[in-house]
C-alpha cells in the first residue's frame, strides 16, 4: 500500500491491487453462480453474468439496463447478432482482463466486442493482428482489419504485404491469400512506393488474376487498374493490353496505356517524359561502379552495385568497357560519356590498344537496358562532366596523344543534340568539376604546354556565360575528384601527389580549408556522394614499391571529418567511375543468393 500527502494533516491511501481483487471476486461469483442476475443467450448457449459489471465494461449493456428498456427487467437476454464463441471470449475478458486470441476465432471475438462496445477488447484484437503478422497470415490480417475498421492494423498489414510481396507471389497468389485480399488493401499495395524486387509485370498479373477471380470484382477495375505503372511494362505487354476490350472500358486506363506506348516510342526523350508512371517502386538508391580495369580480368564489363545495408556488391548487368570516362545521373537514368575503349590490334589479337571515344550511352534501370545516344562532337578522355539545369556538360579532356581540349559542349535531353558553349580558359585534361548553387566549379588538371599540375579553379554560370577565376587550391592536383556536400565543395587526392591531403572550398566565403588527410595513397578511384558520406571506390595505390589496384572502398564522413573503410570490392578495380541511382531492388534473400552464385 502506498500513501500520498493530500493536505496538511491528511493522507490519501492508495491500494494498487484493490481493483484487481474486486474483479477477481466477480470471477469467483461467476464461477459459483452466486448473485448472477442476468442470463445472456447466444446461439442457444447460456452465460450467467452480473448486470453491474456488464454495465461498467460495456456501453451497450449500460444502455440496455436503464430503467426505460424492457431488458432492464428481464432475467434472460437473447443476443442474436453475436456468436457463442465470441461472447465467451468477451465475457472472459470483462471478468478477468484476459482475452484468448487466435486467427481462427479472432473474427468472432472482434464482431462481439464491436457489437457490445467493449473497446479495450477491440484494441487488444488490433494489437494482436499486428504482432502476429507473417507471410502466411498477413492477407487474412488485412481482411479482418478492413472488415472491422481497424485502421492501424490494416495499415501495418498492408505495409507487411508490400515488403514481402515477392515472397508471397513466389509461394503462389492463391496459396498466400493474395487473391482473396480486400479491394482497399489491394489498392494500397498497388499504390505503394516500396515493393522491393518486384517487376511491374508481376504486379499487373496479380491484379488481373484478382479481377478474374470473381466477375463482380470488375466493378473495382476503374479504381484499381490506373494504379499500375504502365511505363514500367515491356512494350510487348502494352500492345497485348491495348487489344483487350475489357481493360479499355475505362478512359483513364486507355490514356495510361496509350501514354506508355508513346513513352516507349520516344526512347531518346524518355528522361524528359519522366512521371510517376515511369518511376521505379524501389527501395534505397544504390551506388554503382561503372567501367574501369581489373588486374585479373582486364577491362571490366559488369555493372556493379553496392547494397549499403549489407556492404555487399553484386553484378546487375553489363556495362561499356571503358576507362578515363565520365558518368552522371539525370532523371534517374545513368549516362556514360567518352573514355578510352580497348580494341585488339590488327597485327596482334593479343595486343590491346585504347581508342578515345566520343560516345554517349544511357542505362535504363527500369529494364536493365543500354541505349546509344548522339555522340559528342569531340572525342574525350580524362575530362570532366556534370549536370546543370537538366543538361549534361562535357568539359575539356584529352583528345589524343599529348593533345587536350578547351571545348565545352552541352547535351540537351529534349533535342537529343550536343551544342558548344563557352570554351574553358585553357586546353586541359585531368581536371575535376562540381556544381554548387547553379554554378560549375572546375579545378586542377594539366594545361597544354605545361608539365606540372595546376592549382587553379574557375567557375561558370550559364546566365553569365563566362569562366571566372576563383581562389586556387592549396595543392596542385591532377586526376583528382570533386564533390559537393551541402554548402561545401570537397577536393580529393589525385595522381602523383606526395601527400594525401584533402581540402574543401566554401563558395559563400570564397576560401579553401585543409581537412583530415587519408592515411594511405589513392588515385584513379571512383567517387560518389551518399548523404553526408563520400565514397572513394577502388583505385590505384602503392604496395611494395609497385602500383597495384585496390580492392576496397573507403568513406569520408563530411560531418565528422573522419575516414573509414566501407567494404571490400568483388575484385581489385581501378579507373572505374561511380554514381548513385535508384535501381530495381532485389529482396535481401535473393540478393545474398546472387552474391553467392557470383563468387
Amino acid at each position: 500500500m502506498s500513501t500520498r500527502e493530500q493536505s496538511a494533516g491528511y493522507f490519501l491511501a492508495l491500494s494498487p491491487s484493490h481493483g484487481e481483487s474486486v474483479l477477481s471476486q466477480y470471477q469467483g461469483l461467476r464461477d459459483d453462480k452466486l448473485l448472477c442476475d442476468i442470463v445472456l443467450v447466444a446461439e442457444g448457449t447460456e452465460f450467467s453474468a452480473h448486470r453491474s459489471l456488464l454495465a461498467c465494461a460495456s456501453d451497450y449493456f449500460r444502455s440496455m439496463f436503464k430503467d426505460y428498456t424492457k431488458e432492464s427487467k428481464a432475467s434472460v437476454v437473447y443476443l442474436h447478432m453475436v456468436s457463442a464463441t465470441g461472447l465467451q471470449h468477451v465475457l472472459d475478458f470483462i471478468y478477468n482482463s484476459c482475452l484468448a486470441l487466435s486467427l481462427e476465432t479472432l473474427p468472432q471475438t472482434l464482431e462481439t466486442a464491436r457489437y457490445l462496445q467493449v473497446l479495450e477488447a477491440v484494441q487488444l484484437c488490433s494489437r494482436y493482428l499486428v504482432s502476429s503478422l507473417s507471410p502466411g497470415s498477413c492477407c487474412q490480417a488485412a481482411n479482418v482489419a478492413a472488415r472491422f475498421s481497424l485502421p492501424e492494423a490494416q495499415r501495418r498489414a498492408e505495409g507487411y504485404i508490400c515488403g514481402h510481396l515477392w515472397r508471397l507471389l513466389a509461394a503462389g497468389a492463391e496459396e498466400s491469400g493474395l487473391l482473396e485480399l480486400n479491394p482497399e488493401s489491394l489498392a494500397a499495395v498497388l499504390e505503394s512506393e516500396q515493393l522491393p524486387g518486384l517487376q511491374e509485370e508481376r504486379l499487373l498479373a496479380l491484379l488481373l488474376d484478382w479481377l478474374h477471380r470473381d466477375r463482380r470484382r470488375w466493378e473495382q477495375a476503374d479504381r484499381l487498374l490506373p494504379r499500375i505503372r504502365y511505363c514500367l511494362l515491356p512494350r510487348a505487354v502494352l500492345l497485348r493490353l491495348a487489344s483487350e476490350p475489357r481493360l479499355l472500358r475505362g478512359a483513364a486506363v486507355q490514356r495510361l496505356i496509350s501514354g506508355a506506348l508513346d513513352y516507349h516510342r520516344a526512347e531518346s526523350r524518355q528522361p524528359v517524359l519522366q512521371s510517376r508512371q515511369s518511376r521505379l517502386r524501389a527501395g534505397e538508391r544504390r551506388l554503382l561502379l561503372v567501367g574501369g580495369v581489373s588486374l585479373h580480368q582486364g577491362a571490366v564489363s559488369s555493372l556493379w552495385t553496392l547494397n549499403p545495408l549489407s556492404s555487399e556488391w553484386r553484378a546487375v548487368g553489363q556495362c561499356p568497357r571503358l576507362q578515363n570516362h565520365c558518368v552522371c545521373v539525370l532523371a534517374d537514368f545513368l549516362f556514360v560519356l567518352g573514355g578510352e575503349e580497348p580494341e585488339a590490334a590488327d597485327q596482334d589479337p593479343k595486343s590491346v590498344r585504347l581508342t578515345i571515344s566520343n560516345g554517349l550511352q544511357r542505362y535504363d534501370p527500369r529494364f536493365n537496358r543500354w541505349s546509344r545516344l548522339a555522340n559528342m562532337q569531340s572525342r574525350r578522355a580524362q575530362f570532366a562532366c556534370c549536370v546543370l539545369d537538366g543538361c549534361i556538360f562535357a568539359l575539356g579532356g584529352r583528345c589524343g596523344l599529348g593533345a587536350s581540349l578547351a571545348a565545352v559542349e552541352v547535351y540537351d535531353l529534349s533535342s537529343g543534340r550536343w551544342d558548344k558553349v563557352r570554351n574553358l580558359p585553357h586546353k586541359m585534361h585531368g581536371h575535376a568539376c562540381a556544381v554548387h548553387n547553379d554554378t560549375i566549379y572546375l579545378s586542377g588538371g594539366q594545361q597544354d604546354g605545361q608539365a606540372d599540375s595546376s592549382k587553379e579553379m574557375f567557375s561558370f554560370h550559364p546566365l553569365e556565360a563566362q569562366w571566372k577565376r576563383c581562389p586556387p587550391m592549396s595543392i596542385a592536383r591532377f586526376g583528382h575528384q570533386m564533390a559537393t556536400v551541402g554548402d561545401r565543395i570537397f577536393s580529393f587526392v589525385g595522381m602523383y601527389e606526395p601527400f594525401c591531403d584533402i581540402e574543401c572550398y566554401q563558395p559563400l566565403q570564397q576560401q579553401w580549408r585543409r581537412l583530415r588527410p587519408l592515411l594511405f595513397d589513392r588515385s584513379c578511384y571512383g567517387l560518389a556522394v551518399v548523404e553526408t558520406n563520400v565514397y572513394l571506390v577502388g583505385g590505384k595505390k602503392w604496395h611494395n614499391s609497385q602500383e597495384v589496384a585496390a580492392q576496397n572502398a573507403i568513406v569520408y564522413d563530411t560531418s565528422t571529418d573522419t575516414w573509414r573503410e566501407a567494404c571490400k570490392l568483388p575484385l581489385p578495380f581501378c579507373g572505374g567511375q561511380c554514381a548513385v541511382l535508384q535501381l530495381m531492388d532485389l529482396p535481401e534473400a535473393e540478393d545474398k543468393l546472387n552474391m553467392e552464385l557470383h563468387s
